[in-house]
C-alpha cells in the first residue's frame, strides 16, 4: 500500500504497491499549479480590467456620424448591375460616400466589395494623401495634421478581427492622446480609432485575458487549440484541488473549530492561506475556468445562435430582387426622409418579398424604412407587428409557433449589457425537435437571434457562470460589480499565494537535479 508521512506533501514516504489517488492527486495538483499559477493570477487580474474596458472599437454611432451626407445626384448605375460581375449575391447591400463619390458596399468573399455608383468601376485603394484626407474628415477638429505611418497587409495587435476590412492604413497624430487611425483600403471608410489611454487597458485586460497576443493571435487555429487546452488542464488542476483540499481538512479538536471559527489545516505559511482560499473561492475558480473554455466552443458542441440561411430567406422572401431596385427608387427615397433627417447610410433590406431602404442617420442615431414599391414613399419606423407575427409563422415552415410575445424588455437570452439592441422585438417559440426560439427585429425586418435548447443551455454555462449576469444580479450595480471584484479578489488570492512556494519547490528540484547530474571534470 501507499503511505504518507503528511497530508501536505511536503515529503513523502511512498512505497508503492498499487495505484493510490491521492499521490495522483497531489501531483497533478502541484505540477499544473506550478506551471499555471501565473497564468491564472494574469486572468484574475485582466479578469477586472476587462469588465470596464475591452478592445478598442469604433462605436456604430461614431462611426454613421463621421460620414458625410448621402448625395445620390451622381448615381449612374443600379445596384444590380454594380454585383453583375461577381459570382456570388450578397447578402448585405449599402450605399454611402467616398469622398464626394456615391459608392455601392457589399460583402464578397469574406471581404468588403466597394463599388463607384457614378461608373461602376470597384474601388482601387487609396493611396497615402487619400488617407490623410480620410482622417482629416474623420477628425476636422483635431489641430495637428495626421502623419502617414504604414500599409497594413496584415494585422497589427488591434485589428486582429478586421479581416474583410485589410488592407489597412493606419495614421497617427502627434497629439497627447496619442491617437492612431485606421482606414480601410476596401470601403474607403475610417474602421478604428485608438488612443494611448485605449490601448494601454486593452494590454491589461483584453489582451492579457484572452492571450491576444498579434504573432500568436494571427494563427487562429493554433490560439483557439492552445485556449481550449490551457483552460482544460486549468480545469483539471482546480478540480483536483478542490478534491484534495477538502480530504485534508481536519475536523478533529471541535472545541478548537468552534474557538477559531476555521476548519484546521495542515499546511502553514502560504499554503495554509492557499488552503483556505481554496476552500472558499475553488468552487467558483472552477466554474470561471470552465465556462471560460465555452466560451471558445470546443468541439462545437452547440449550433449558435445565427439564424440559418433558410430562416433567412423565409423571412426576407427569396428570391433576392434586388434587380427591382432603380435609381429614381434610391433617390425618392433619400427625398422622402429628407424633411426628417441627412441620411448618411442606406441599406437595401428585403422583407416578406418586397424591398425597402433602411436610412441611417449619423447624428441622432435615428433610423428609418422606405417602401421601394410605394409611388409616394412614406418614411415609417417599424414594419406592423401583424406582418412580422405572419413572417414568424414562416420562418418555420416544418413548425408550428406555441407562443409569439412582444416583449419591451430583455430577457435572460436576449439581451445587451449596453442597451444598443432594438425593443420591442417579438419572441417566437417553435414546437420542433430543438425547441427553437426566434427573435425578429421589427426595425429592419430581421431575425435578430435564435435560440435552441444547447444555446440556452450554453447561455448560462458561459454567460452566466462566467460573466455572473443573472438577471437578478447583473441589472443590480454597484451591486454586480462588488460581487464579481470580490470574488476575483478571493481567486487571485488563491493563485498568487502559490507564486513563491511554487518557486521555491522549482529552484530546489532544479537543485536537485543539478546535484546528481555527474560531473566529467570528476571522473
Amino acid at each position: 500500500m501507499t503511505t504518507f508521512s503528511r497530508c501536505s506533501g511536503n515529503t513523502f514516504a511512498v512505497v508503492i504497491h498499487r495505484f493510490d489517488w491521492r499521490l495522483l492527486l497531489v501531483y497533478t495538483h502541484r505540477w499544473l499549479g506550478i506551471a499555471g499559477g501565473l497564468l491564472f493570477v494574469t486572468w484574475f487580474v485582466s479578469g477586472v480590467v476587462l469588465m470596464y474596458a475591452g478592445m478598442p472599437n469604433l462605436s456604430e454611432h461614431d462611426r454613421l456620424q463621421r460620414l458625410s451626407p448621402l448625395d445620390l445626384g451622381q448615381v449612374a448605375i443600379t445596384p444590380a448591375e454594380a454585383v453583375a460581375r461577381f459570382s456570388s449575391f450578397p447578402q448585405r447591400f449599402v450605399i454611402s460616400m467616398v469622398g464626394e463619390r456615391p459608392v455601392y458596399r457589399f460583402p464578397h468573399l469574406g471581404k468588403w466589395t466597394t463599388v463607384y455608383a457614378d461608373s461602376g468601376q470597384v474601388f482601387n485603394g487609396l493611396n497615402r494623401d487619400q488617407a490623410i484626407e480620410v482622417v482629416r474628415k474623420f477628425k476636422p477638429l483635431m489641430a495637428d495634421p495626421a502623419h502617414y505611418d504604414r500599409y497594413l497587409v496584415e494585422a497589427d495587435q488591434w485589428t486582429i478581427g478586421a479581416h474583410a476590412y485589410r488592407p489597412l492604413h493606419r495614421l497617427n497624430f502627434s497629439d497627447p492622446e496619442g491617437t492612431h487611425v485606421y482606414v480601410s483600403d476596401r470601403t474607403g471608410q475610417a474602421i478604428l480609432e485608438t488612443t494611448a489611454v485605449s490601448r494601454r487597458w486593452a494590454y491589461a485586460g483584453a489582451v492579457l485575458h484572452w492571450l491576444y497576443f498579434t504573432p500568436f493571435r494571427e494563427h487562429a487555429t493554433l490560439w483557439l487549440q492552445s485556449m481550449i487546452w490551457l483552460s482544460i488542464l486549468g480545469c483539471v488542476m482546480t478540480l483536483s484541488g478542490l478534491v484534495w483540499g477538502v480530504s485534508c481538512v481536519s475536523f478533529r479538536g471541535r472545541a478548537h473549530l468552534r474557538s477559531k471559527g476555521l476548519p484546521r489545516s495542515p499546511y502553514s505559511g502560504l499554503m495554509r492561506w492557499h488552503h483556505y482560499a481554496g476552500l472558499a473561492f475553488g468552487c467558483v475558480t472552477f466554474t470561471w475556468i470552465l465556462s471560460g473554455c465555452l466560451s471558445l466552443e470546443p468541439f462545437s458542441w452547440h449550433p449558435g445562435t445565427a439564424p440559418s440561411a433558410e430562416q433567412r430567406a423565409a423571412v426576407a422572401g427569396a428570391p433576392y430582387r434586388l434587380a427591382g431596385i432603380g435609381i429614381d427608387d434610391l433617390r425618392g427615397g433619400v427625398s422622402a426622409i429628407a424633411h426628417s433627417f441627412a441620411p448618411r447610410e442606406l441599406e437595401i433590406v428585403q422583407f416578406q418579398g418586397q424591398m425597402f431602404l433602411l436610412a441611417r442617420d449619423g447624428g441622432t442615431g435615428r433610423q428609418q424604412l422606405v417602401s421601394i414599391a410605394d409611388e409616394k414613399p412614406v418614411p415609417f419606423a417599424r414594419f406592423p407587428n401583424d406582418e412580422v407575427l405572419l413572417a414568424a409563422q414562416r420562418a418555420m415552415p416544418s413548425a408550428s409557433v406555441t407562443e409569439a410575445r412582444w416583449i419591451d424588455n430583455y430577457d435572460a437570452y436576449y439581451y445587451d449589457r449596453s442597451g444598443m439592441k432594438p425593443l420591442p422585438v417579438l419572441r417566437a417559440k417553435y414546437d420542433d425537435a430543438d425547441a427553437t426560439w426566434l427573435y425578429f427585429d421589427p426595425y429592419r425586418g430581421a431575425i435578430a437571434r435564435k435560440e435552441e435548447r444547447l444555446t440556452r443551455l450554453n447561455r448560462w454555462l458561459y454567460h452566466g457562470l462566467h460573466s455572473l449576469d443573472f438577471p437578478f444580479l447583473y441589472y443590480r450595480r454597484p451591486l454586480w460589480d462588488f460581487v464579481v471584484i470580490g470574488l476575483s479578489v478571493g481567486g487571485l488570492i488563491l493563485s498568487a499565494t502559490t507564486l513563491l512556494p511554487a518557486w521555491r519547490r522549482v529552484r530546489r528540484q532544479a537543485g536537485r537535479l543539478i546535484n546528481s547530474t555527474p560531473n566529467p571534470s570528476n571522473n
